[in-house]
């Protein structure tokens, strides 16, 4: 009951405007900076370099919500441009990972698919692969319509598929030709469109990931969850599935033993790293997902 109630109040301020907004202005405070990587593309670069150096992929993010001008889109769109020609610049084994809504999706369907454009044209010229966040359930076809029209002329994209979705099996199905990054889901939403037991969620994500396996396109498996690992590891194996097809990803900061040693063992590891200023709804969302990670939150209160 405790841990409900906790995850519904972090899920709540991490949708506030206001604290969002003040968040900006704290700096890295109360934990964030142990789960986000710096507030510039220079810090998220000396992130990625040292993981690299482990045997460790990565894919940057750089944080951004509640858009609600086109001045501010365009100026997340030549960020992103920016991420992308230091990823190159540095030579570094990264992907870049974005939402749609800091391009401008919640302003203009078409104005955020310009800026995509944008976006994917400089990726395209350094062969870098763009993944598009899956934002809240108000987003998802939104962002499923973006993807669909933008694979028409670009390969290099692919998106996020959430496993507490009812509709998850069905858009798996109808994406299984694409690079996709498989979640459990980090948003509350309600019974109608996503489950609300823990059981069922994990048991749609073993589903959807065997799913697009077995499809034998590219899968990320994004998860924290040695059993869910575990499951992977031993599915892979008795179907003959190539180590090449699918990674395993975590988030910056976290299981970082268990980063190394799945390098270690052959497996391709990738940790999804956030910068940024705007970091509050993303650290929220992280608090949020296990009361463990409120730790985080307590230790940098104190250091802070």
């Amino acid at each position: 009951m405790i841990g409900t109630l906790s995850k519904n109040f972090f899920l709540y301020v991490s949708q506030s405007r206001t604290l969002n907004a003040a968040a900006k202005k704290w700096g890295l405070r109360f934990g964030a900076s142990q789960v986000v990587a710096g507030e510039t593309v220079d810090n998220a670069m000396i992130a990625v370099k040292g993981l690299n150096e482990k045997g460790v992929e990565c894919i940057v993010d750089h944080l951004g919500e509640f858009v609600s001008s086109r001045e501010e889109a365009v100026m997340a769109t030549e960020q992103c441009i920016r991420t992308l020609d230091k990823i190159a610049e540095t030579k570094v084994r990264c992907h870049l990972a974005l939402k749609l809504t800091q391009l401008g999706l919640d302003i203009d369907y078409k104005f955020c698919l310009e800026n995509m454009r944008r976006i994917l044209d400089t990726a395209a010229k350094h062969n870098i692969f763009v993944c598009i966040d899956m934002e809240d359930y108000a987003h998802c076809q939104m962002t499923l319509d973006m993807l669909k029209d933008l694979r028409k002329d670009y390969e290099q994209v692919g998106t996020v598929i959430q496993s507490y979705l009812h509709r998850s099996m069905e858009d798996i199905r109808n994406l299984k030709d694409v690079k996709l990054r498989l979640v459990k889901g980090a948003y509350k939403e309600s019974s109608e469109v996503a489950f609300q037991d823990k059981k069922q969620v994990d048991d749609n994500y073993m589903a959807i990931i065997r799913e697009h396996l077995l499809s034998g396109s590219y899968t990320a498996i994004a998860t924290h969850d040695h059993r869910i690992i575990d499951k992977v590891k031993q599915f892979t194996a008795e179907k003959g599935i190539s180590r090449d097809q699918f990674e395993f990803q975590m988030l910056y900061g976290f299981r970082k033993d268990m980063q190394i040693r799945l390098a270690e063992e052959g497996y391709t590891i990738r940790v999804y790293i956030p910068f940024g200023t705007d970091w509050f709804g993303y650290f929220m969302r992280r608090l949020a997902e296990r009361p463990q990670n409120i730790a985080f939150a307590v230790r940098g209160l104190f250091s802070s």
